[in-house]
């Protein structure tokens, strides 16, 4: 704890540039390293979820990582369901002038989201061969979470900026995850928290996973409106031991997945070790060839209407999918090939296991990234980057 005031504590906590982790005395082959992770009884060969936001996932690219072994969420509250032809409102947004974004996200989705196309997207990502991954607001659950399992739907993420077991309110009854979770036919997960009392509440209310991070992601601007948020080493790490917890109490092991600010496949690494089973990405896979952004990524709270707390960002498109995956990287800034970058990670802490990496050693460590760097941020000023 540390004083920022007369009076007033604040406890220090750490992002991922701050810290490190330690090789261990006894490393592993990275082709022996088994990175699949479990949810809902499911197994998915990655840990890798591509994250429920329009400028990420649509039918094909959700279709496209399953076979590839991850997760995609489709964002039911998204444009794919507002829009018969959904390419005509992406379009709009890629294409507004920078001085416009704001009232043209307004008016994009203002449009209603449609019934009939809950049930059409998800039975196209069946049909096509993917995993029916789907969210919702806690908003919308009570609504939307019965169409989605109606159409094939196998898991559903009630996912909001910030998210507590009981949302309470004056203006209506409250929403219970715990009852939610008790009369829907498909597994829950449920997001965003980054606090070990909150997560300890998901936990107990029976959610398949619990997603954590507040405001962390490239697109997000939560933390800049509403000053709220934890810096995710810290987060993770208070969730994890959240999650131990509630595993001595009841036996039963629930997932974590660490959601934003993971910007390189080291931070991946950073984020297991912390604590985390799978990773939810945004930015690094909006660059990908199939993401229906076409180089521009946007916030999951733009639909507000009155606040939007997201904001577009130019990414660019950097290569296919499988590049951003599995390389090989044309890339030196860490952006690509993830998956290898996490396999040797893995190998060197001597974890063979994603549950064996959440034991490696971590350091605070804020100059790794710097540390007798001074050539390499030399020449990248040199060459006007």
């Amino acid at each position: 704890m540390e004083l920022i005031g007369k009076g007033r504590v604040a406890r220090r906590t750490y992002g991922f540039e701050e810290i490190a982790l330690v090789p261990a005395a006894a490393t592993v082959d990275p082709e022996d390293v088994d990175i699949s992770w479990q949810v809902a009884g499911r197994t998915f060969p990655l840990p890798i979820i591509a994250s429920a936001m329009d400028s990420v996932v649509d039918v094909p690219f959700a279709i496209a990582l399953s076979r590839l072994g991850g997760m995609a969420v489709l964002n039911l509250e998204g444009i794919q369901t507002r829009y018969e032809r959904p390419r005509e409102a992406l379009d709009r947004l890629a294409e507004a002038p920078p001085e416009r974004i704001v009232s043209v996200m307004q008016e994009v989705y203002r449009e209603p989201i449609k019934d009939a196309l809950v049930g059409r997207r998800i039975q196209e990502i069946r049909s096509g061969g993917g995993v029916p991954v789907v969210s919702t607001t806690p908003a919308q659950a009570s609504r939307l979470g019965p169409l989605a399992a109606e159409a094939g739907a196998e898991i559903l993420l009630v996912q909001s900026t910030v998210i507590t077991e009981q949302h309470r309110s004056e203006r209506g009854r409250a929403l219970s995850l715990r009852e939610l979770a008790a009369r829907t036919p498909i597994p829950i997960m449920a997001g965003n928290c980054v606090s070990y009392d909150a997560a300890l509440g998901l936990f107990d209310a029976g959610c398949a996973a619990v997603f954590v991070g507040v405001g962390p992601g490239a697109a997000c601007t939560s933390r800049k409106v509403l000053g709220v948020g934890v810096p995710q080493a810290t987060a993770i790490a208070d969730v994890a031991a959240a999650r131990a917890e509630h595993a001595r109490r009841t036996g039963r092991y629930i997932p974590i997945v660490a959601d934003g600010g993971i910007t390189v496949g080291g931070e991946i690494a950073k984020a297991i070790a912390c604590g985390a089973d799978a990773v939810m990405l945004g930015s690094l896979l909006a660059r990908a060839e199939e993401a229906p952004g076409g180089g521009f990524h946007w916030g999951m709270a733009t639909p507000h209407a009155a606040l939007p707390r997201g904001t577009r960002v130019t990414v660019g498109v950097t290569g296919t999918l499988r590049d951003i995956l599995f390389g090989p990287a044309r890339v030196d800034d860490g952006s690509q090939n993830l998956v290898e970058a996490l396999r040797t990670a893995m190998g060197m802490c001597g974890a063979r296991t994603i549950r064996q990496m959440q034991q490696a050693e971590v350091i605070i460590a804020p100059a790794l990234a710097t540390e007798g760097k001074t050539m390499q941020f030399s020449q990248r000023v040199g060459q006007g980057r």
